[in-house]
C-alpha cells in the first residue's frame, strides 16, 4: 500500500468527535510549547478539516483570518505563512515525539499543504520494538590447525578453516566499510551552511543612442548593489554548477538580473526580471520609471539606481525573502542572517529565539562570519519583547563592535553598532553610527528605517520623520521601523485620524503601535475605541499596569508617552500611573 493510502486510511479511522478531542487535550496540555498565534493557527487549519475541507486552506486565507493581513496580502512576498506553518509543524512534532502515545491519536501538519491530518496509532519514536531487532549474528570461531587435524576428512577441515580465515577477513573489511559509510553519513548529516546568492546583471539598451546613459546607469547599480553586500556580483552567467561548487561547504544560488534600457523626452525607463539561473523559472519583474522634467540625467539616473538596487538588494527583495525562507530548518550561514533581517523588521518575538539559536551555531562554525556577528548583535539588542537586559546589552555591543572591525564598511555592521548604542541609552553614539551606515549604504531602506527611529526617539523629530518616509520609497513593503515612526510623528502633531489608519495599515502585534491603535481612536472620541482596548487587553492583558516601564523600552520622550497614556485612559484603559522621570 502506498504512504499516501496507508495515511489516507488512518485518518479515516479517526472520528470527528476524536478529533476534536485531541485537538482540546493538546490545547490544555502545558508541555505542548506554541505561541498563541500558531495555536490560532492550528485551530483554524483544523476547524477547516471539521467542516469537510479535505484539500486544506489557502496561505491567504489563513494571513486574512488569522493574522491579520490586509486583502493585498501576497504570499510571494510575505512568506509569514510558511513561517508560522514551519514552527507549528516543529512543536507538534516535538511535542508527539515526546509524550505521544504508541496507540494514541496524534495531529499532523503534511508539508507543502495547508491541512490537518489526524491519524491513529502513530509509531513511538523513542523506543524500538524487541520485535523488529535484528537476530543476533553467530560467533564465528576459526578452528586451529590441531582440532582440524583429529577431524575426519581433515583435508575438507583445511579448507573449512581457510574459508573461515576469509570470512573473518571480510567481516573486518565489512566494518571497515560501515565505518567509511557512517563517517560519509555524519559528514553529509552536517547543516548545511549557504552563503550569499551570487547574481550576474545584464543591461541592454532599446535606443543605440542611450547606449552610453544605460552603461553608465549600470555601472552606478553594480556600486549600490555591492554597498549593500548582501549579493555577491558575477561578470559571467553562471547556468548550472560544477561539482566543485556543490562540494564546497558552503553553497550559493545563482540568479540572472536582466534589464532593458528606454528613454524618450519625458522619461527613462528600466524594464527587468529576475531569473533563476539554475531552473531558468522566471521569478519577478518590473518596470522602473523616472521622469526627465526639469532635471539632470545624471539625477534620473541615481534614482534609477536607488530604485532597482532596492528591488534587488534589501532585506525585503525577491532574490532575499527566497533566501531566506527557502532552505531547510537548521540551514546555517546567510540564511539565518536573511531570517534575523526579517524578524526584526516584522516586529514579533516568536521566532527571535529560532534565529538566534541559527545564528550562534553559525558563528560557532564561522567565529569570523561578520554578518552574523552584526545580525545576532541586532537581535540581542532588542530583545524579546524590545527590552534586552543589561548582559544581552553588553554581549550585543561587543559582537557588533567585532563585526564593524571584520568588515568596516558593512552598513550591517555599522546599524548593529547604533542599534546595541540606542537600547542601551547612548543616543549620541547611536546616531553617530547610523549616520556611518548610511554614507557606507545611502540606498537601503533599512538603514534608513533604523535610524530614523533613533532620531525620532532622540526628539529630532522632522529628521526621523523625513527619512522614515524616504525608507518607504520604491519598496514592496515598508521597512516596519519606517511604519512606526510615521504613525508615531503623526500622533504626535495631534493628528488622530492620520496616526489610527497608518497604525491600522501596520500588520505587527508591537506593543507601540496597538498603544497608538487604540489610544488615537480614544483622541477621537470613536465608538470604536472600546473594541479596540478590548482587542489590546486580550492580546497584551497585562499592557496597562506595565505601561511606563515598556514604553521606557523605546526611548520615546515622556511628552509623547505622556500623551498615549491620556488616549488609552480616554479610551477607557486604567494604565497605572508612575513617574515619569523614572520610567522615561
Amino acid at each position: 500500500m502506498k504512504a499516501e493510502e496507508q495515511q489516507g486510511s488512518r485518518d479515516c479511522d479517526v472520528s470527528c468527535e476524536e478529533a476534536r478531542a485531541e485537538l482540546e487535550r493538546l490545547f490544555s496540555d502545558e508541555r505542548f510549547h506554541a505561541t498563541e498565534r500558531s495555536r490560532a493557527i492550528l485551530r483554524y487549519i483544523a476547524e477547516r478539516h471539521f467542516d469537510g475541507c479535505a484539500d486544506g486552506v489557502k496561505a491567504y486565507s489563513i494571513a486574512l483570518d488569522v493574522l491579520g493581513r490586509q486583502s493585498n496580502f501576497d504570499p510571494s512576498l510575505d512568506p509569514i505563512v510558511r513561517i508560522e506553518l514551519s514552527r507549528l509543524r516543529s512543536s507538534l512534532n516535538q511535542y508527539y515525539e515526546a509524550f505521544g502515545a504508541d496507540d494514541g491519536i496524534s495531529i499532523e501538519l503534511p508539508r507543502g499543504r495547508y491541512v490537518a491530518v489526524f491519524l491513529r496509532g502513530r509509531d513511538n519514536r523513542r523506543r524500538s520494538p524487541e520485535s523488529s531487532a535484528a537476530p543476533a549474528l553467530r560467533e564465528i570461531r576459526p578452528q586451529s590447525t590441531d582440532e582440524a587435524a583429529t577431524q575426519p576428512h581433515a583435508g575438507v577441515s583445511k579448507w573449512r578453516l581457510a574459508l573461515e580465515r576469509w570470512k573473518v577477513r571480510g567481516g573486518v573489511l565489512a566494518l571497515i566499510a560501515v565505518g567509511f559509510a557512517g563517517g560519509a553519513a555524519l559528514y553529509g548529516a552536517r547543516p548545511v551552511t549557504t552563503a550569499k546568492p551570487t547574481v550576474t546583471i545584464t543591461m541592454t539598451v532599446a535606443d543605440k543612442g542611450l547606449g552610453n546613459e544605460a552603461d553608465r546607469t549600470r555601472d552606478l547599480l553594480l556600486t549600490a548593489l555591492t554597498q549593500f553586500q548582501t549579493l555577491t556580483i558575477s561578470q559571467s552567467a553562471a547556468r548550472g554548477r560544477p561539482l566543485s561548487a556543490v562540494l564546497r561547504p558552503a553553497i550559493s544560488r545563482a540568479y540572472d538580473i536582466d534589464m532593458k534600457y528606454y528613454g524618450d523626452d519625458d522619461d527613462r525607463t528600466v524594464w527587468w526580471q529576475i531569473v533563476d539561473a539554475n531552473a531558468g523559472d522566471v521569478l519577478k519583474s518590473g518596470i522602473e520609471r523616472v521622469d526627465t522634467n526639469g532635471r539632470s540625467i545624471s539625477a534620473v539616473q541615481a534614482e534609477l539606481v536607488t530604485q532597482l538596487s532596492r528591488r534587488f538588494a534589501a532585506t525585503r527583495s525577491v532574490i532575499n525573502m527566497i533566501e531566506a525562507h527557502d532552505y531547510a530548518e537548521g540551514t546555517l550561514g546567510n540564511a539565518c542572517v536573511l531570517k534575523a533581517d526579517y524578524e526584526l523588521d516584522s516586529g514579533g518575538a516568536d521566532g527571535i529565539g529560532e534565529a538566534v539559536d541559527c545564528l550562534e551555531a553559525t558563528l560557532a562554525r564561522d567565529p569570523h562570519d561578520a554578518d552574523a556577528a552584526a545580525a545576532l548583535a541586532s537581535l540581542m539588542a532588542r530583545g524579546r519583547d524590545g527590552s534586552a537586559t543589561g548582559e544581552n546589552l553588553d554581549r550585543a555591543l561587543q559582537l557588533a563592535n567585532r563585526a564593524a572591525s571584520l568588515a568596516p564598511l558593512s552598513d550591517r555592521a555599522s546599524t548593529a553598532v547604533m542599534l546595541a548604542q540606542f537600547h542601551s541609552g547612548r543616543m549620541e553614539a547611536a546616531i553617530k553610527a547610523g549616520n556611518r551606515a548610511l554614507s557606507l549604504n545611502p540606498n537601503n531602506p533599512d538603514v534608513m528605517a533604523k535610524l530614523g527611529m533613533v532620531l525620532f526617539a532622540a526628539g529630532y523629530f522632522a529628521a526621523g520623520a523625513s527619512l522614515a518616509e524616504d525608507a518607504g520609497r520604491a519598496v514592496d513593503v515598508v521597512p516596519r521601523d519606517a511604519a512606526v515612526v510615521l504613525v508615531l510623528d503623526a500622533y504626535r502633531r495631534g493628528d488622530w485620524s492620520t496616526a489610527s489608519l497608518l497604525a491600522e495599515q501596520v500588520s505587527d502585534s508591537d506593543f507601540v503601535i496597538w498603544s497608538v491603535r487604540t489610544a488615537s481612536l480614544g483622541q477621537l472620541g470613536s465608538s470604536l475605541a472600546d473594541a479596540r482596548l478590548a482587542a489590546f487587553r486580550k492580546i497584551d492583558p497585562g499592557f496597562e499596569a506595565s505601561f511606563y516601564e515598556r514604553m521606557s523600552a523605546y526611548r520615546l520622550g515622556p511628552d509623547l508617552a505622556a500623551s498615549i497614556e491620556q488616549g488609552l485612559r480616554k479610551a477607557g484603559a486604567d494604565v497605572k500611573a508612575k513617574r515619569l522621570a523614572a520610567a522615561l
